[in-house]
């Protein structure tokens, strides 16, 4: 855990927390170094857009099984 006034240790924390890997996380660092932070945030928009489509999938995979759960459910019912 990084120390509250290491701001790049903190940085880096949170990239690993939001599930970058080793690589992406390294260059979001070279950027951020280099004070490139368009690039840096083109990375972490590109990162939010792809967890993103895996939340919506994971979404609609539950609405299917909620779906054939009720369905079951209303045949046990019956």
């Amino acid at each position: 855990m990084a120390e509250a006034s290491d701001t790049f240790g903190m940085v880096y924390q949170n990239l690993k927390d939001a599930g970058c890997d080793e690589q992406t996380a390294e260059k979001c660092m070279d950027f951020m170094r280099s004070g490139n932070y368009g690039k840096m945030l083109a990375i972490l928009s590109g990162h939010r857009k792809a967890l993103l489509t895996e939340v919506r999938l994971g979404q609609r995979q539950i609405d299917c099984l909620d779906y054939l759960i009720y369905k079951i459910q209303k045949e046990i019912d019956f």
